[in-house]
């Protein structure tokens, strides 16, 4: 299964190892699920996991990162026009999620990505955008 994780998403994962974001991450590192992702979404991973109020070791970061980078699926989107979010700096996970034809794009900010969005987007799927909790309870209810 091919996803864009969102930030918020990783972020969480590695403050609270017990909740649905690191059970996500653990089935990235399994192998159960693909993260996709472009040069913007790495770099904003880097650039918000490396701040000091998180206080995460460096090398772990990196190792994180190299890991998606080896194991994932870069991919290069062309830009969407018309697209109005409410956080612009959601705007590569959106376009990465639709223009690679990903399953999902799993965000703890699921308001982030109104209905339109997603229609502009070009993705007809009403679960592209989804919560780590429903994402987990669709994961493990197709396995």
């Amino acid at each position: 299964m091919r996803v864009v994780i969102d930030t918020n998403v990783v972020v969480s994962a590695l403050i609270n190892a017990h909740g649905a974001p690191a059970r996500i991450m653990d089935l990235v590192i399994l192998g159960q699920v693909t993260p996709v992702f472009d040069d913007r979404i790495i770099s904003e991973y880097r650039e918000v996991l490396s701040r000091p109020k998180f206080d995460f070791n460096q090398e772990d970061i990196s190792a994180l990162l190299d890991y998606f980078e080896a194991d994932g699926e870069s991919v290069v989107v062309p830009p969407l026009s018309g697209l109005n979010l409410p956080d612009v700096d959601d705007t590569p996970f959106i376009e990465v999620a639709a223009a690679a034809g990903c399953d999902h794009l799993i965000t703890g900010n699921t308001g982030h990505f109104p209905k339109s969005v997603i229609n502009i987007a070009g993705s007809g799927a009403s679960d592209l955008v989804i919560s780590p909790s429903a994402f987990l309870e669709k994961f493990m209810g197709a396995a």
